[in-house]
């Protein structure tokens, strides 16, 4: 069974932010959805938009693609900092990360 048959509630659009103040830089995340993470100068965690660009304010969320939810899911779980959050969009609960039940 993949990430995508888990997924709880009912299964709508989800997104992923990462809380920085617990970041520890070892890029885990970076190496699991490059397309959806990436390391900065200042060695921490950013997740990117669409285009591509670093969102560095604080709590910044972006859309988790369908095609990467399984990477995405698998750098929250791999998180030596548990600082990655993937929630539901349209109630903000966790579903997988440090916050989620």
């Amino acid at each position: 069974m993949d990430v995508r048959q888990r997924i709880p509630g009912d299964g709508g659009e989800l997104e992923v932010w990462i809380d920085r103040d617990l970041c520890t830089g070892d890029g885990i995340c970076a190496q699991y959805a490059p397309e959806v993470f990436e390391l900065d100068v200042d060695g921490l965690a950013y997740v990117k938009n669409a285009d591509d660009e670093l969102l560095r304010d604080r709590g910044a969320a972006t859309p988790v693609p369908l095609p990467l939810l399984t990477d995405v899911v698998d750098s929250a779980k791999e998180c030596p900092g548990a600082c990655i959050h993937v929630r539901r969009v349209s109630d903000k609960v966790e579903l997988y990360g440090p916050d989620a039940e």
